[in-house]
């Protein structure tokens, strides 16, 4: 593996790692249906990140990670998709009724 393959993959490791942990920790803090949808979010954005080192490493070589089509291809899109749509959503939510609840 590259130099810049692995400064990459720490370039998205650490902030979904980092996100991942606030998450869960946010969820065992008030356990509501926001913080909820923020962990999966999380979660798929370590998904994305997984699939990039398996990509990288060329593990599981039936997926055919990179190439349009394929299996790898869908886990990767959809993890990223659903993930930058329900971590968003869940943090908008629930800054939305914290707000609310304060007022």
């Amino acid at each position: 593996m590259s130099e810049i393959a692995r400064i990459l993959l720490l370039g998205l490791a650490i902030p979904a790692g980092v996100l991942l942990a606030g998450s869960v920790l946010l969820f065992l803090r008030e356990k509501t249906l926001w913080s909820l949808l923020q962990l999966f979010g999380t979660g798929f954005l370590m998904v994305v990140v997984l699939t990039h080192v398996a990509e990288t490493l060329r593990l599981f070589p039936s997926m055919h990670w990179g190439l349009p089509h394929s299996v790898g291809h869908y886990v990767d899109l959809w993890s990223a998709a659903l993930g930058l749509t329900l971590f968003p959503l869940g943090y908008f939510l629930d800054a939305l009724t914290a707000r609310r609840a304060e007022v």
